[in-house]
C-alpha cells in the first residue's frame, strides 16, 4: 500500500510538473508576442516620425536651394547692375588712345594749333561707344551715363572734375582691333585731330584697368510715370 501511495503521489508530481511547464512556455510565447507586437509598434512609430523628419528636411533643403538661387541670380543682376552703372574697377582686353597737342616743329603746312576740347572727346567716346566699347576713362575719371564733358574757360569739365591737361588717356575695354579701327581707321577721327594739330596714338592691351565711377547718381527732378 506505501508503494502504491508512493508511486501515485509521484505520477501526480510529474502531471503537476509538466503542467506548470507548459504553462510555462505558453506564457513565455504569449509575452514573446506581445513583445514582438509592443515593438513592431514601436518601429512602425519611430518610422512613421523617421520619413516625417525626412519630408521636413527635404522641404528645407529644397527651400534653402532655391533661395540660394534667388539669392545667387540677384547678386549676379546687381553686379551686372553696377557694372552697367560703373560702380566696379574693371579690367579686361582694350585700347589706351593718347592725345597729345602738338610742338610747332610738329605741324604740317596745312596744319594748326588748336587746344584739345570737351568736343573732341565726346566724338572719341561715342566711336568707342559704337564699336562696342564696355567701359571708358578719361584720366583716370570713369565715363558713365551721367557723364558729361563741357569746356569751362581753358579747362575741360568732365562729371564733377576741371582737367586742365594739355594729354589725355583715353582707355576703353571691348575688342581691341574694333576699337582701334573706330577711331585709326581710313578717314577716322584721329586723322581729323592730326589736321587740328593734336597727335594721337593708340596702344592694344589685353589688360586695360579702369576705376569705378566715385561720383553720386543724383536725381532730382525725374518722377515715375503714373
Amino acid at each position: 500500500m506505501c508503494f502504491l501511495l508512493v508511486m501515485t503521489m509521484f505520477m501526480q508530481f510529474k502531471v503537476v510538473q509538466k503542467t506548470e511547464e507548459t504553462n510555462i512556455d505558453m506564457m513565455q510565447e504569449t509575452e514573446l508576442r506581445q513583445e514582438l507586437a509592443s515593438w513592431k509598434n514601436k518601429y512602425d512609430e519611430t518610422k512613421e516620425k523617421y520619413d516625417e523628419t525626412m519630408e521636413t528636411l527635404t522641404s528645407y533643403k529644397e527651400e534653402t536651394t532655391a533661395e540660394s538661387k534667388t539669392r545667387e541670380t540677384l547678386e549676379k543682376e546687381l553686379q551686372t547692375l553696377e557694372e552697367a552703372l560703373g560702380r566696379t574697377d574693371v579690367e579686361g582686353e582694350g585700347v589706351i588712345i593718347y592725345l597729345t597737342q602738338k610742338k610747332d616743329e610738329e605741324l604740317g603746312e596745312d596744319e594748326e594749333m588748336k587746344p584739345i576740347i570737351a568736343e573732341d572727346l565726346i566724338y572719341i567716346i561715342n566711336y568707342l561707344k559704337d564699336a562696342g566699347a564696355e567701359a571708358i576713362s578719361i584720366n583716370g575719371e570713369r565715363v558713365v551715363n551721367t557723364t558729361y564733358l563741357v569746356d569751362v574757360g581753358e579747362t575741360i569739365k568732365i562729371n564733377s572734375k576741371y582737367l586742365r591737361e594739355t594729354t589725355f588717356e583715353i582707355k576703353a575695354i571691348g575688342n581691341s582691333t574694333y576699337l582701334e579701327s573706330s577711331i585709326f581707321g581710313k578717314g577716322g577721327y584721329a586723322e581729323t585731330l592730326d589736321v587740328s594739330g593734336i597727335k594721337a596714338s593708340c596702344e592694344k592691351s589685353n589688360k586695360v584697368q579702369i576705376s569705378k565711377y566715385e561720383g553720386d547718381f543724383e536725381i532730382k527732378y525725374t518722377e515715375e510715370a503714373d
